[in-house]
């Protein structure tokens, strides 16, 4: 049975290099193995992955959540849709996020999760090593905002200078808890590279100072008592309300190595509550945040 998911799963890639990504059509390969395949494990899941292949219950309408999916990793986007569909976020921000897995991410959550999104690209390079495709046409790199509601007024911004390597934020407008809002989404420059996360959070923090309302994710590379970071606390506050740069303040790590480098930032919104979710797809954590928007 577990070659049958195989069979399935390079089918459906297959089709996506044929047919150029059509959704309709990915999505009718996928539903297709899954009649082909069937539950061949308790729960529903398929042999040897924990997919389950009823659909969930529908997002939950205020959580926001941010993951940096790894890249270069060994990561299955099969795997990638039935973490972010176990906690059914209504918008997530991805970073190191390559345009193609982004949309097969997006078309596996709708056909094995019954889980609709929206999708906005925030690629900075084409870029062959990390996200493939043909030599004269490589994969877009950089940032992803899906959204269970429409988004509208997508900008994507790179920094003027990315570091070792080009990056940038995405920003769009959609619906968190029935409320219009802005989200930022952004992956700041590596680590031990301060001088240039310097200057792209303030490229950011101009932005967002634009917006009474905003949620500001992202991989920022940086730990919560970073000089580099002044900007965007003097503007916002960290989802888990222990957390900030302080003397004093407690912030639970979100990287392999045990360091927070992941945040959900609020302007004019309330946390309620939030967690980090531990997860063998990538040296990031998934974390998440249920909020008040009101």
């Amino acid at each position: 049975m577990g070659t049958a998911v195989a069979m399935c799963v390079h089918t459906e890639e297959a089709a996506v290099l044929k047919w150029g990504g059509s959704r309709l059509l990915v999505c009718a390969v996928a539903l297709a193995c899954v009649a082909l395949v069937g539950p061949s494990a308790p729960g529903g899941a398929l042999s040897g992955r924990s997919l389950p292949v009823e659909a969930v219950k529908d997002v939950v309408p205020d959580r926001v959540m941010t993951w940096n999916l790894c890249n270069p990793c060994d990561a299955s986007n099969l795997d990638r849709a039935a973490e972010i569909a176990a906690h059914a976020p209504q918008v997530i921000g991805m970073q190191e996020a390559c345009a193609r897995d982004v949309d097969r991410i997006r078309d596996y959550l709708e056909a094995f999760h019954g889980l609709v999104y929206h999708v906005a690209h925030g690629s900075v390079l084409q870029n062959w090593s990390r996200c493939g495709g043909a030599p004269w046409n490589p994969g877009g790199f950089g940032q992803a905002i899906l959204s269970a509601a429409p988004i509208t007024d997508a900008v994507n911004v790179e920094y003027p200078d990315g570091g070792s390597e080009d990056r940038g934020y995405l920003a769009v407008t959609t619906e968190v808890g029935g409320r219009s809002v802005r989200v930022f989404n952004t992956h700041l420059a590596q680590r031990r590279q301060e001088e240039f996360r310097t200057d792209q959070v303030r490229v950011l923090a101009k932005e967002v100072a634009r917006h009474e309302r905003a949620i500001v994710v992202g991989d920022f590379n940086a730990v919560p008592e970073a000089s580099e970071l002044d900007p965007m606390w003097s503007l916002a506050t960290d989802t888990d309300p222990q957390c900030h740069p302080a003397p004093g303040g407690t912030c639970e790590p979100t990287t392999d190595w045990q360091s927070k480098f992941d945040y959900v930032f609020l302007r004019g919104v309330a946390p309620r509550e939030h967690r980090v979710v531990r997860t063998a797809h990538s040296d990031h954590d998934l974390l998440y945040a249920d909020l008040d928007v009101t």
